[in-house]
């Protein structure tokens, strides 16, 4: 069985995502451990440094590396999320892994644009992930002030997408 990187992170945050704390994959000579909220000291095995090249590739930024042995590879998912960005803007996040979109349809406006005023709740973007249109709300209200990521770009679990100046 071959995994691709989409597959793994789209497997990574459904896990996330539920109440379940382990789950094993095996085929072939495949067997893939995923479990959440260990910790780095919980983990007894260390990958070379050739496994941990490859493997670092596959695996984003929020996601620790993977442990593997000649036959298991592991994940940790973290339980807590990324520190806050250490201004005074808040991030709206990506919940999920999947594609960026400004606006409802392509003939229609953005949801919002740098300098509008939105409130907690409002509808700010589109993350399609497959093939499932996520509307994206804001938990903070004020007003957009930079907006991160182009339409129809890809994005990750937890990326920043719009940065916002509170009320």
């Amino acid at each position: 069985m071959e995994l691709e990187l989409h597959q793994l992170r789209e497997l990574l945050t459904a896990i996330d995502q539920t109440n379940i704390s382990e789950l094993t994959l095996k085929s072939g000579d495949l067997e893939l451990t995923v479990r959440k909220g260990t910790s780095l000291s919980d983990r007894p095995l260390s990958p070379s440094p050739e496994q941990s090249n490859a493997i670092s590739e596959l695996v984003s930024p929020n996601v620790a590396p993977l442990e593997t042995t000649a036959t298991s590879k592991t994940v940790a998912i973290p339980s807590a999320g990324p520190p806050q960005a250490a201004n005074k803007f808040e991030e709206i996040l990506s919940p999920v892994v999947g594609t960026f979109y400004r606006a409802p349809a392509p003939d229609e406006p953005a949801f919002v644009e740098v300098g509008d005023r939105i409130t907690s709740g409002q509808t700010v973007c589109i993350i399609e992930a497959m093939k499932v249109m996520n509307e994206i709300e804001a938990e903070v209200s004020g007003q957009i002030v930079e907006i991160l990521i182009k339409n129809g770009e890809p994005v990750e679990y937890n990326q920043p997408l719009m940065l916002v100046n509170p009320n």
